[in-house]
């Protein structure tokens, strides 16, 4: 199954709501119905975030379903026993973001979104491109490949750090896990993504 950066870049979006969300659950989102002549794509993975929030360094880790159908997607945010903590849709026009107990934050972009809920973003936009082992759009990056290979190992981006851990066996290339980080406005950010299926 091909790798969707779509998938990452949601799961990473809403990983850091595990935190805020105490020992509640959401009810799983319904499986997304595919759209006339567009596939519904759906991957597995598993994430840790750490970060610094009030002084203190605070880790977050768990797993992630994602569903994609065309231009919308859902993601679900479970924690280590399976229970789901958050879910996030996103569509061209809008995002939101459920934690247990709580009314959906909504607002047109995803980044947004949960910065107000959780107090910073995460990369999403560039994470589209990035797990396409490329730079996004817009701005200028470096890539570090191996010189054996040729598999990117670094890139670095709108100052971002993106190390390229892992890669699936087998042809087209795709990237098994990533590391990234940055220091936003003094708190540093670090974030582990590993793709399972």
């Amino acid at each position: 199954m091909h790798q969707s950066v779509r998938a990452a870049a949601l799961a990473l979006a809403c990983a850091a709501a595990v935190v805020v969300t105490g020992c509640a659950s959401l009810a799983p989102p319904a499986p997304v119905e595919p759209t006339a002549g567009v596939s519904v794509e759906h991957y597995r993975g598993r994430f840790s975030v750490r970060y610094e929030q009030n002084g203190e360094t605070r880790n977050t880790y768990g797993n992630f379903d994602w569903q994609q159908n065309g231009e919308n997607a859902t993601v679900q945010l479970l924690d280590p026993l399976g229970q789901t903590q958050a879910i996030v849709r996103q569509s061209p026009r809008s995002a939101s973001l459920e934690l247990p107990g709580k009314a959906p934050l909504t607002g047109p972009r995803l980044e947004d979104v949960m910065h107000d809920a959780l107090g910073f973003a995460l990369p999403v936009g560039g994470l589209r491109y990035w797990l396409h082992m490329q730079g996004a759009p817009g701005s200028q990056a470096s890539i570090e490949r191996d010189a054996q290979t040729q598999r990117p190992t670094r890139l670095k981006q709108d100052g971002w750090t993106i190390d390229y851990q892992a890669y699936f066996d087998g042809t087209p290339t795709r990237v098994k896990r990533i590391d990234l980080s940055r220091d936003l406005d003094g708190s540093p950010l670090a974030v582990r993504l590993v793709i399972d299926e």
